[in-house]
Parts: C-alpha cells; sequence; structure tokens
C-alpha cells in the first residue's frame, strides 16, 4: 500500500453495489413480478446452501425473522426470554412485540459475549428462550453456552406443542452480523436451533431492507410444515401467496389466522442474489483488510477483536476496537478527531440499560457494570469489501495519528 497524504471521505458502511446487482433488479423489473414470487425463493434456496441448511425462509427485516420465530414457538405473555446486555434494541424489542418478559444478562468481564453462567443462573420454569449475539460476525461459544443450559434444563417447562419438542429452553442466534461465519468447521446457521440473519444495508451482503432465517431439525416437525408456518406468519395467515393465487384458477385462498405482513419482495431477493453469488470474495476481501488492520494496529494498549483463528473465521462484519484508558468523553472526542480527517467511525454498541426505553422496563445502569464498560471505551472503524488499499492505509495512520494525540497528550 503506497501513502496517500491527501484528504479523503471514507463512509463508515456503504453497500458494495455493482452492475451484476444492477442488472439482476433491472431483470426483476422487466419480468413484471416484483413482490414475492420466483428470485425470493431462489433465494431462500441459495441461502440454504450457502449455509449448509435444510430450508431458509426470508423476511422483510432481521427483525421480522426474530418476532415470527417467537411466534412459530408459541412464547408470549409470561414466558421469559434471555438477551445480552451489549446489543441493539432489534434483539430485545420482538420480545416486547410478543408480550413476553424480557430478561437482560451482563457481559462475561472484557467480552463481547454474555457471560454463560450467569445465563444458566437466570433460568427458571418461566425460561422459553436465549437469544445470544454474534457480536462483529464473530460466532458465540455456543458449545459452553449448550452446556450450561444442560445443567439447568430440569427449569424447563414447555407449554406448547412445538415447545416440547426440545428439552432445554430453545436457542434462537440473533447473527444479524454473522452471515458466512465458521467455526470448528461449522456454518452459522447451524450452531443455534433458529438462527436470524440480516440484509440490512449495512450488512455484509445486502437486500436493502431484508432478512432470512435458518433452522435446527425438530423432531416431529417437519421442515416443510415450519416454513410454512413462517409463510402464514408473514403473509395475513394466507394459505397462498401471490405467486400461487396468479396462477390460471387459482385464486381461491384461505386466511387460517389474523397474523402479519413482512414478506420480502423480488426486488429485494434480486440484489441478494447478485450478492450471493459474489459474496465469497467479498468475504475474503474483508478478511484482507482485517489482516492489515490487525498488522499496522496491534498494541497494548488497544484490544482487537479476534477475528480468524484455527478454530473460527468470522463474517469480517465489524472492525471493533477497544482504547485501554480511555472514557466516554475521550472516545468521543476521537471520533470526532476522525471525522474532520474525513473518516467516519462509529460505536458498537450503547449497553441497553443505557436506553431510555429499558431504563423505563426498569433496567439500571449500575447492574450491567461489564457492558457499560464495553461501550466507553469502544471505536468501530470502517470495513467493507469496496474499501480500497489506500483508504485503509489513510485510515490507519490517521487513527494511529488521533489516539497518539489523545491518549499520550
Amino acid at each position: 500500500m503506497n501513502e496517500n497524504l491527501k484528504k479523503m471521505n471514507i463512509p463508515f458502511s456503504p453497500p458494495d453495489i455493482t452492475e451484476s446487482e444492477i442488472k439482476e433488479v433491472i431483470d426483476t423489473l422487466k419480468s413484471g413480478w416484483i413482490t414475492t414470487g420466483p428470485k425470493t425463493k431462489e433465494l431462500e434456496k441459495g441461502i440454504a446452501a450457502y449455509c449448509e441448511t435444510k430450508r431458509a425462509v426470508c423476511l422483510n427485516s432481521a427483525t421480522s425473522a426474530l418476532e415470527m420465530t417467537l411466534y412459530l414457538l408459541g412464547i408470549g405473555p409470561g414466558d421469559e426470554v434471555i438477551v445480552p446486555a451489549y446489543t441493539y434494541t432489534a434483539t430485545c424489542s420482538p420480545i416486547c412485540h410478543v408480550g413476553a418478559t424480557l430478561v437482560m444478562i451482563d457481559m462475561a468481564k472484557d467480552s463481547f459475549e454474555m457471560d454463560y453462567a450467569r445465563v444458566a443462573a437466570a433460568v427458571n420454569e418461566k425460561t422459553k428462550a436465549i437469544i445470544p449475539v454474534d457480536l462483529g460476525g464473530v460466532l458465540c461459544d455456543y458449545e459452553k453456552l449448550y452446556e450450561e443450559i444442560a445443567k439447568v434444563r430440569h427449569f424447563y417447562t414447555p407449554s406448547k406443542p412445538i415447545q416440547k419438542a426440545f428439552t432445554q429452553p430453545i436457542i434462537i442466534a440473533d447473527c444479524a452480523h454473522g452471515f458466512g461465519a465458521v467455526k470448528k468447521g461449522k456454518k452459522a446457521g447451524n450452531w443455534a436451533d433458529f438462527t436470524i440473519f440480516s440484509f440490512h444495508a449495512v450488512k455484509n451482503l445486502t437486500t436493502a431492507e431484508g432478512g432470512a432465517v435458518t433452522w435446527k431439525p425438530v423432531p416431529g416437525f417437519a421442515d416443510a410444515w415450519i416454513y410454512q408456518q413462517y409463510q402464514l406468519l408473514s403473509l395475513h395467515g394466507q394459505t397462498k401467496d401471490a405467486l400461487h393465487k396468479n396462477q390460471s384458477g387459482a385464486w381461491e385462498y384461505d386466511i387460517v389466522a389474523p397474523t402479519f405482513k413482512c414478506n420480502m419482495t423480488d426486488l429485494h431477493a434480486a440484489l441478494g442474489l447478485a450478492q450471493l453469488r459474489r459474496y465469497d470474495a467479498m468475504l475474503a476481501r474483508r478478511h484482507e483488510i482485517i489482516q492489515y488492520y490487525n498488522q499496522h494496529l496491534k498494541s497494548e494498549n488497544i484490544f482487537l477483536l479476534n477475528h480468524k483463528d484455527a478454530n473460527h473465521q468470522s463474517s469480517g462484519h465489524l472492525y471493533i476496537t477497544r482504547i485501554k484508558g480511555i472514557r466516554e468523553q475521550q472516545r468521543n472526542e476521537i471520533i470526532m478527531a476522525m471525522a474532520e480527517r474525513g473518516i467516519s467511525c462509529n460505536v458498537h454498541y450503547k449497553a441497553l440499560p443505557m436506553l431510555s426505553a429499558y431504563q423505563h422496563l426498569g433496567f439500571k445502569r449500575e447492574d450491567y457494570p461489564n457492558a457499560c464498560e464495553l461501550y466507553e471505551n469502544e471505536i468501530t472503524l470502517p470495513l467493507y469489501s469496496s474499501l480500497q488499499d489506500g483508504q485503509v492505509e489513510y485510515i490507519i495512520r490517521n487513527y494511529k495519528e488521533v489516539l497518539e494525540e489523545y491518549t499520550c497528550g
């Protein structure tokens, strides 16, 4: 990489769109079929194949995918669902939507994963599900989580038929960041009982807005039946989608429940299909950038999220750093200084107990010291597949200069 002294303007996370995506969307527009149709079905098959699962369902967001999964599992009033305190609100809001009780667990010390021992300690007869979060695209320690939960499985009290197919609280992975991540040879989509992916505009693979869900086999419930339940939940409980109703003489349908409207359209799926064809190359580019970042930012004063080792490779979604010895005000000043140099940085995330919505539900910042400490000194640098070598070098050089000024001054 060659030094480039000229000031650049580097956004935080623009979508990587090429002529391939544009052509696919134009093809959809010309086809006359723009809502849920053949391209959505093709994308679902492509995602299932990529994740090495039997089925996948595409919906209009990861949030909808999580909410519909909670409805599928019959989780609602009187039930409890466990989540980490350090995540985005989309992990939690669907729990509130279905009327279940939110149980928040602090993170392990200096870790972006929940304290799994505390998770187990929080399980009781009301606990129906646990939602770990694969922050930054790094898969959680699912083996440890299942091991801890197995110790308290005697508390699990299923109340719905599908809940009885499980022997302990159901694990629903918030893998919004993790599409394409691998751990011990097993891809994201295969670790948890259900896995939720996001294809939002800032994600590695985007459909502009969209998400998907995959699942491991559920004893006694056919994959085709589970797939059909998602279709009913996401399309007003209608027994035929528009694609099938449009066939000659096939207009008649039934409504089996007054459900929701959160299907993915073919316009969005077209974008995703083009992205999926390029995805391996996009992931490889992300890891090239991560490797270069790591090489030049390695320091005793900077914590770097581990994106790759002998046992795992992340999706490379976020380049998370933590600067030792700084507080929130210094962190914010560093981000502003980077912005003045044309570099957009971000923070992932404000701990949930710091937000008004969850304070109103009774959660207190002081009860989650590890999560709040993660927030205080976290800075996320730009990382995306269209980021150029010269831009990466410019980010590194300026970040090191700014950190020296604010941590040594």
